[in-house]
């Protein structure tokens, strides 16, 4: 007397049913049988296999070599507009303010640069300024420098240097115009790392739109923070200053571009086809 059971595949489908005396040895009808079986089986794992398969790439969960060392090239130009950003955000060379270096008819003259938490004074030699320099500086001279920070975000007091004050709500806007980019710069490189771990093509939609978004905000932090420096200039005229933007605005500006145009990389890759392979056959046929 035989008995019967039931073949499965690896998902837990049956396949079809199996003689028990295939196990051991030859069913009854020879092993034509047994071979069948062993064929429906194999037939049924490579079909849902092949499914399974055939999905995932159709639906760009499958990452190519080449995807992801683009991906990771355009990563890397976002990473430098990152820590241009870090480095101007952190220091406090955005603008430097001087006198002429003989408004005070000393020795020394007093020069001052300021950032978006704190500003500096530094009192410096004229005998060691530029003879062709009018105006005292710069700021890289050696010389006495007494920084502190400002006041805006805690007891929301203007600063006050050479009899002029500064405009608190325009400093404050600038400072979080730039640290709301960084959150979004975070949640960018969150979005790639998921992207590169997961091999999943749709979180560079999300990191585009965060690197351009921060990139956009630090222009516009930029901005405010040379207008908050010309209201700055206007609120007295006792002193005459001339000011220059140093190199800490210049990482900014190049952090804002660098930004921009590493969102656009992301959003390209994105994209389900490449713009260079619809372009090109174009001109090629129009020629």
């Amino acid at each position: 007397m035989w008995s019967t059971f039931f073949v499965t595949d690896e998902e837990g489908r049956t396949v079809g049913p199996a003689a028990a005396g295939t196990v051991g040895g030859a069913a009854p009808g020879g092993p034509a049988q047994g071979a069948g079986g062993l064929a429906s089986l194999m037939s049924g794992r490579s079909t849902f296999g092949g499914n399974k398969r055939r999905r995932t790439t159709s639906a760009g969960h499958a990452m190519s070599e080449a995807q992801e060392g683009k991906i990771k090239l355009a990563f890397f130009v976002a990473i430098v507009g990152v820590v241009l950003t870090v480095l101007g955000v952190g220091t406090e060379f955005w603008v430097e303010l001087a006198p002429p270096k003989s408004f005070y008819n000393n020795q020394t003259c007093l020069t001052a640069h300021y950032g978006l938490w704190k500003g500096c004074t530094k009192t410096l030699w004229v005998a060691d300024i530029d003879p062709e320099r009018e105006s005292c500086g710069p700021a890289e001279l050696p010389g006495e420098s007494n920084c502190t920070y400002f006041k805006f975000f805690t007891t929301g007091e203007n600063a006050v240097m050479f009899q002029k004050t500064t405009q608190k709500n325009l400093n404050v806007a600038a400072a979080m115009f730039a640290l709301f980019s960084l959150f979004l710069m975070a949640m960018g490189a969150i979005c790639i790392t998921m992207s590169l771990s997961k091999e999943i093509l749709f979180f560079l939609k999300p990191a585009s739109a965060c690197f351009i978004l921060s990139g956009v905000l630090v222009l516009v932090s930029l901005m405010v923070f040379h207008q908050s420096v010309l209201a700055f200039l206007a609120s007295d005229h006792t002193v005459p200053l001339h000011h220059e933007l140093s190199w800490s605005v210049s990482c900014i500006g190049c952090a804002g571009a660098v930004l921009i145009v590493g969102g656009i990389l992301f959003l390209l890759l994105a994209l389900p086809y490449s713009p260079w392979q619809r372009c090109l056959p174009q001109k090629n046929s129009s020629s």
